[in-house]
């Protein structure tokens, strides 16, 4: 799902839809206009993306042989995917060089706060779900606070119980599904959020929580300005096998890790100011 622009400066999305159905050269032809348009390409897809979909991906870049196409799947639910996309997207406007700004995506997911409150939890397999909570989904009624990024938690939801949220200041997106809760606002309230806006949800949000009875949360960063000032205040190295300028211990274009690090490490966090 590509979420509207965040400010005049927000660059558009690209959607691939279809791939999987398209001819691949059709589909081949269309990346690969798509990545001369641009110079390059970063594809940012959900870990419930079907697999023919992945597969279909790693081939089109195989066949083009290009090192300027970057397949990114990191670990957040659908409607965390599409605030990171849309980061990315403002962040595409600055004056970062390509292996950065695909590499800030790694960086950018240590401040995406991103859950849900679930109908059931019996086919929740993104979240450890105790034998307790699973008894309970089956009661009528029964409705569940999940928060599956940055550190898992599950709650049932009730007028005290709440979530560890974010110890710095973010918007909310809230996306409904086949659930009637304001639970999430309420959530957002104990957050202390600058405000709450309404999204639908995204198509693969019923597949990644096991559930179409979902209310799908994501707190996050907004400011240009702060999401620029984290990323630029990580330094920078140049990967040792395509050249590029990147942050962290590995290359996204080319998977390259850098030897700088010794061991490969997740990127510092830093508490926006």
């Amino acid at each position: 799902m590509a979420l509207p622009a965040q400010d005049e400066r927000t660059m558009p999305a690209v959607v691939l839809t279809g791939l999987d159905h398209k001819p691949l050269d059709q589909a081949l032809t269309e990346l690969n206009a798509l990545t001369e348009q641009y110079g390059y390409v970063v594809v940012v897809c959900s870990q419930a993306t079907p697999e023919p979909v992945v597969r279909r991906l790693h081939t089109l870049r195989s066949l083009l042989e290009s090192d300027r196409i970057a397949l990114f799947r990191p670990e957040l639910p659908p409607l965390g995917i599409a605030v990171l996309a849309r980061q990315l997207r403002q962040l595409a406007s600055c004056d970062l060089s390509p292996g950065v700004l695909a590499s800030a995506g790694r960086l950018l997911t240590h401040y995406i706060h991103a859950g849900a409150v679930l109908g059931s939890v019996a086919k929740l397999d993104r979240v450890p779900v105790g034998l307790k909570a699973h008894a309970r989904s089956w009661m009528p009624g029964s409705q569940f606070a999940v928060l599956a990024h940055p550190e898992p938690q599950l709650v049932k939801v009730a007028p005290d119980a709440t979530l560890k949220g974010p110890d710095f200041s973010t918007w909310m997106l809230v996306a409904k599904g086949q659930l009637q809760s304001d639970w999430a606002a309420g959530l957002g309230t104990r957050w202390g959020v600058h405000g709450l806006r309404e999204v639908p949800l995204p198509a693969e949000s019923p597949v990644w929580w096991g559930t179409g009875r979902v209310v799908e949360f994501c707190g996050y960063l907004a400011d240009l300005s702060v999401l620029y000032q984290l990323v630029t205040s990580v330094r920078q190295t140049s990967c040792h096998w395509c050249g590029l300028d990147v942050i962290g211990d590995r290359c996204v274009f080319c998977s390259a890790t850098s030897p700088a690090y010794e061991t490969p490490r997740a990127l510092e966090q830093r508490t926006p100011a």
